[in-house]
């Protein structure tokens, strides 16, 4: 798709097809109304049928309606008017690509001026907008021998206000942020065969080529043995694909200051070890490096958008897989920063490369940390596909990651970590087991595990995205029904903003 903003009058303009919007009346009795004043009266019949209610999403096409320069005509539910924000424009530009592309039509028009009257909304609506028009364009079918050509849609976004310098800002940024997670979804989607460690750390090379200040290191397992990393090294034992550690940094501030860093876990493909799945639905393992996926694609948002501030993304990638050298259940391995683990279960292994990552995180002395990993299924039983569970004993990092995503639009849910889930992850014969002692808070002990990797003081919020890494497209509609959703990529870069 390739789209951009237009400072022009919609009238002006001659296109097959033009996108307005409708929006719902809170008096239970008045008719809906359709942004477009000239279009309004025209559909005044359908108004009155409740054809067109206003609600949001709905989607109504009027084919070969003929008005002016424009032959079809779709009009999109905003909602009502008080209760429009940046997330139902987003949902609502899916809408509105859907039914474009649905019309086999090369391009077509947005009247952004329909959305909102006036500048108070405008910026944050343009972003919207960039966003969910990129989102939804969004499709993986390379691997298909029969796939078609994806025709190309040049897509208008029209406004009066094109020219205003923070409106155009922010458009600019919905692009990019859109462009980047389409990116790293990509990366999860394809097939663990064609999506290895190696190739995840090559993607990360070649997506940071000609971003300017933003350096990717990636060690190989000889440096990873070296670096004793023993978590990576231990859970990579068992599979034919060497593992590799990436170190995305970018300098977008005076060196003195500390960067901010955000650390992913990036499995390929993980069956369990020996400790193995159960074969149903396995195929989707290869989603379980997502949260490393999601970091690539935050540094170089980060990066894209030239934030004032240091930041480094940090990626452990491996599989876990079973040969003669895999891990077995009872096995003790020692981190990075000298703290020993028992592995009693194979199949608890992201907490094992993130125990390395987060050790060599906390030698940076950073500003902070977060982390993102589809690390647990009992996440999914907690909070499903609509939020992601987070975990941090540091209120002022909660109170940026709550601001965070508001701004993003992404829902977060605050998980509890206390001292009790702490004492549940004691190790017998070593300091730690990668499992709990007792029974529940699957999630919590996780956290708790990874909680002993992080230095002393540091703030640190654990993000695990199990429920919300794929798989949400019947929750959001600029998402893949089934692929990957790219999940925190843009809460991450609102609260790299905060310490700009």
């Amino acid at each position: 798709m390739a789209f951009n903003l237009l400072n022009k009058d919609i009238d002006t303009l001659t296109c097959p097809a033009l996108v307005v919007f409708s929006k719902s009346s809170s008096q239970k009795d008045k008719l809906a109304k359709v942004t477009h004043s000239e279009i309004h009266k025209a559909l005044l019949p359908s108004l009155e049928e409740k054809t067109i209610s206003g609600k949001h999403q709905e989607t109504v096409v009027f084919r070969e309606f003929s008005f002016k320069g424009f032959r079809h005509v779709i009009v999109v539910g905003l909602g009502k008017e008080n209760e429009i924000t940046h997330e139902s424009v987003r949902q609502s530009m899916a809408s509105a690509y859907e039914a474009i592309k649905a019309l086999n039509v090369t391009e077509a028009a947005v009247h952004f001026d329909g959305i909102t009257a006036g500048k108070k909304d405008a910026a944050d609506f343009a972003k919207a907008t960039a966003e969910g028009l990129i989102l939804t364009s969004y499709v993986f079918n390379e691997l298909m021998s029969g796939k078609k050509e994806t025709k190309e849609i040049n897509v208008h976004v029209v406004s009066k206000m094109g020219n205003d310098k923070a409106v155009k800002a922010a458009f600019n940024e919905g692009a990019i942020l859109g462009s980047v997670v389409n990116f790293s979804r990509r990366l999860g989607d394809l097939p663990g065969n064609l999506m290895t460690p190696t190739i995840l750390a090559d993607s990360a090379v070649e997506g940071a080529k000609g971003i300017a200040n933003l350096k990717v290191t990636v060690w190989d397992k000889a440096r990873i043995k070296k670096e004793k990393m023993g978590g990576l090294l231990g859970v990579s034992n068992g599979s034919d694909q060497e593992p590799r550690f990436i170190i995305m940094e970018y300098k977008g501030a005076a060196a003195s200051k500390k960067p901010v860093c955000f650390v992913g876990k990036g499995l390929t493909f993980d069956c369990g070890g020996i400790s193995i799945k159960p074969g149903a639905g396995m195929e989707e393992m290869k989603y379980d490096m997502c949260g490393g996926a999601n970091v690539i694609g935050t540094l170089l948002a980060i990066a894209k958008l030239k934030l004032k501030v240091n930041a480094v993304g940090l990626v452990a990638s491996t599989e876990n897989l079973i040969n003669g050298s895999a891990t077995k259940p009872g096995d003790v391995h020692t981190a990075r920063n000298g703290k020993t683990f028992e592995v009693n279960n194979t199949d608890a292994e992201g907490r094992l490369i993130l125990a390395d990552a987060l050790s060599y995180a906390t030698e940076l002395q950073p500003q902070m940390i977060v982390d993102a990993a589809t690390l647990t299924g009992a996440m999914v039983i907690a909070l499903g596909n609509t939020h992601t569970g987070y975990f941090t004993r540091n209120s002022a990092l909660k109170t940026k990651v709550e601001k965070a995503a508001v701004e993003s639009g992404e829902w977060v849910w605050n998980m509890p970590l206390t001292d009790f889930h702490v004492k549940d992850m004691k190790g017998t014969y070593a300091d730690l087991s990668n499992i709990s002692s007792g029974k529940g808070a699957g999630s919590a002990t996780a956290a708790a595990f990874l909680e002993q990797f992080v230095g002393e003081g540091i703030p640190w919020a654990h993000f695990d995205i199990a429920g919300t890494g794929w798989a949400v497209g019947n929750r959001l509609p600029y998402c893949p029904k089934k692929g990957a959703s790219g999940a925190m990529i843009r809460t991450f870069v609102e609260i790299a903003k905060q310490y700009t």
